[in-house]
């Protein structure tokens, strides 16, 4: 299990290698450190605080990086691999509906769900997309979380995967709310004040 993971994240840092050694082939940008060194990257991987996913065509968890079970931890102490994308995250239409991710009354509309598959079909990678829904953290505590995402695909042995990016930015939309809420607040006393 952990070889095949294992696998599937070394190939896809060589994927990303290629495309930034064209991206950067200007820069004093050397990634040659992490090519000699597997486990550095393998380290590297697990401590970066975004959620690495890498899914199949069934859109089904094949690897995966620590942050995943930090960030949604609705299975944490659970088996992952082969389970859907929104299982694996506690999408709460799936836990609600006991449906399997995609199967649901709402994942025609899921925006994450849709651009994986037209990252899949098309190759077409996304970038730093937002989306806001509710999960669960455990059976009972269901949490609204703004996630940013970007999407990959890439080959390894003879199949196609998906790589999915998550960083959740709940407690950045959730201070950022609390600022201009804040502003408004100031700009009503204000504008109060000055009409006396």
């Amino acid at each position: 299990m952990k070889t095949t993971s294992y696998g599937l994240i070394k190939n896809f840092y060589l994927v990303e290698k290629i495309v930034m050694k064209r991206e950067f082939a200007s820069s004093n940008v050397s990634f040659s450190l992490l090519q000699s060194n597997p486990d550095f990257l393998y380290i590297l991987l697990n401590e970066v605080g975004s959620c690495i996913m890498l899914l199949n065509k069934k859109m089904e968890l094949r690897a995966f990086n620590d942050p995943l079970k930090n960030i949604f931890t609705n299975h944490k102490d659970e088996h992952l691999l082969y389970m859907r994308c929104g299982e694996a995250l506690g999408c709460a239409h799936q836990v609600e509906e006991k449906s399997r991710c995609g199967e649901t009354s709402h994942c025609r509309d899921c925006t994450l769900r849709k651009d994986a598959v037209m990252v899949y079909a098309s190759g077409e990678p996304v970038f730093n997309r937002s989306v806001s829904r509710e999960f669960f953290l455990n059976s009972s505590e269901k949490v609204l979380k703004h996630l940013r995402y970007s999407i990959r695909c890439f080959r390894f042995e003879r199949d196609q995967y998906i790589a999915l990016i998550i960083n959740d930015v709940t407690q950045l939309v959730n201070q950022s709310r609390i600022i201009r809420e804040q502003e408004l607040r100031i700009s009503e006393l204000m504008a109060k004040y000055s009409d006396n």
